[in-house]
C-alpha cells in the first residue's frame, strides 16, 4: 500500500482519523511489513514539509487482518488526552462481523473472563485469572448459515469477539486463528468510531462500512453501498 492511497477520514491540527484497510498493521512490528503509523507519519512529512522526525501518538490497535476505522494523535497532548478516554471505556466502537452459523438469539450480551496467552491466543477463564471482557450484539442478518452481526464492546481485550464468538460455536468467517483454516479473510471491521476531541471537546463520530469480500454477499450491504 503506498501512502498516496491512506484513506483519511479527518484531520486537523490535534488528530487524524483514518481507514485501516484488511491486513495492513497499525503500527510496525518485526515483520517489517509497511504499517499504517510509519504512513501517516509519511503523509504528514511530505505535506507539510516537516523536517526531521515526526510525532504521530497512536492510541489504539486493530488486529493486523481486521479493517476499520482509526484515530491517531498529531500532538502529544492529544495523545494523552484520547488514550485516557480509552483508559476509561469512553470511546465508543462498534464492529461488523460475520460469523459462521445462526445465533439462537437475535441480540445479547456475552460476558467472560478472558486471559492472554505468552503464544499470542486468548483463551476463556475463570475470574482469578482473566479479565472481565463484555460486548453487545445484535444479529442484522442471516444468509447460508453465517450471522452478519453488529457488536458494542464495553470491554476492549485482546481478540475479545474473536475469542467470545468462537468459545460459544460461532467462530468469525474466515478466523484462521479461532476458527477454521480456510485461507479467507477474517469479517471483522470497526465501522464506528466515536469520542470526545482531545481540545474542543466535541463528540466526533465516523463511519465507514467494508465494502468487498464476504460483506458484498449481504443485502443490507448492497443497499448502503447503492446509496454512496
Amino acid at each position: 500500500m503506498k501512502n498516496k492511497e491512506l484513506e483519511i477520514l479527518y484531520e486537523d491540527n490535534h488528530i487524524i482519523v483514518v481507514y485501516k484497510e484488511e491486513n495492513i498493521l497499525s503500527q510496525g512490528d518485526s515483520t517489517g511489513d509497511l504499517d499504517l503509523l510509519t504512513m501517516i507519519k509519511n503523509y504528514i512529512k511530505e505535506k507539510y514539509q516537516k523536517p526531521g522526525n515526526v510525532f504521530v501518538g497512536l492510541i489504539h490497535r486493530l488486529d493486523r487482518p481486521v479493517s476499520g476505522v482509526m484515530v491517531y494523535a498529531k500532538t502529544s497532548k492529544a495523545a494523552s488526552r484520547i488514550s485516557k478516554q480509552v483508559r476509561e471505556s469512553r470511546i465508543e466502537k462498534q464492529y461488523l462481523a460475520v460469523v459462521n452459523g445462526i445465533l439462537p438469539k437475535k441480540k445479547g450480551e456475552f460476558r467472560d473472563y478472558l486471559k492472554k496467552q505468552e503464544n499470542g491466543n486468548t483463551i476463556v477463564t475463570d475470574e482469578k485469572d482473566g479479565k472481565e471482557s463484555i460486548l453487545n450484539y445484535q444479529v442484522l442478518e442471516e444468509m447460508d448459515g453465517k450471522s452478519l452481526v453488529q457488536v458494542s464492546l464495553k470491554t476492549g481485550r485482546h481478540h475479545q469477539i474473536r475469542v467470545q464468538f468462537a468459545s460459544r460455536g460461532f467462530p468469525l468467517y474466515g478466523d484462521q486463528r479461532y476458527g477454521i483454516e480456510d485461507k479467507k479473510q477474517i469479517a471483522l471491521s470497526c465501522y464506528h468510531l466515536a469520542f470526545l476531541h482531545p481540545t474542543t471537546k466535541e463528540k466526533l463520530v465516523f463511519e465507514r462500512f467494508p465494502k468487498q469480500g464476504i460483506w458484498e454477499e449481504f443485502s443490507c450491504f448492497k443497499n448502503i453501498n447503492s446509496e454512496k
